[in-house]
């Protein structure tokens, strides 16, 4: 990443900490496609993904007064997104807990409303593309949440570092085991259906 996107976003964030609308605006228009795949892949669901990004944009409104401009804007947007997975993950693990305990199954809609023939031809991509999305957010939390902030967020393995409070070289580690696993995990996914 180059420091001219960086400095853009310093001076937009400044601009915006000092309630101007329209440099939130651009700020959004920059990050929110990176934020979305990285709350996708963290979640696993294109809904609930886009309930994320909302969230934390909101966050980062109310927060931008308090955001140092010597620090990486991307990095503490990442930080704020992260944070909001992670209390998806906690929200979504209560709302089981509750539909287990009175024994209601959620609804879930599989309809598409495409044609066959642009249903046939997106079907294997789009099972390609579940099962991915799948195997991330059922991988732990140590493993996802760096392969998610460098591959996804596009940060560097020592951002990440940053913003996961630990090291490079664990950066590292976590990102080889997540792969890994998602390998094993891939592997035998064409086995289930």
């Amino acid at each position: 990443m180059t420091t001219e996107p960086t400095e853009e976003d310093r001076r937009l964030a400044i601009a915006a900490g000092a309630g101007d609308r329209r440099a939130f605006e651009q700020l959004v228009g920059r990050h929110k496609g990176a934020l979305y795949r990285l709350a996708r892949r963290y979640v696993g669901d294109a809904d609930e993904a886009y309930d994320i990004v909302q969230e934390t944009f909101v966050s980062v409104w109310l927060a931008l007064r308090q955001f140092d401009p010597r620090q990486s804007f991307i990095g503490w947007l990442r930080t704020i997104a992260l944070n909001k997975c992670r209390d998806h993950g906690r929200r979504r693990a209560v709302r089981r807990r509750v539909l287990r305990f009175f024994a209601l199954e959620p609804v879930v809609s599989t309809q598409s409303f495409t044609s066959d023939s642009e249903r046939e031809r997106d079907e294997e991509s789009q099972r390609r593309s579940q099962r991915l999305d799948q195997a991330v957010a059922e991988l732990p939390r140590l493993y996802k949440e760096p392969l998610l902030l460098t591959t996804v967020g596009g940060l560097t393995q020592q951002e990440a570092a940053r913003v996961l409070r630990t090291t490079t070289k664990a950066v590292e580690m976590r990102i080889r085991r997540a792969r890994n696993r998602l390998i094993e995990t891939l592997g035998n996914g064409s086995e289930t259906k």
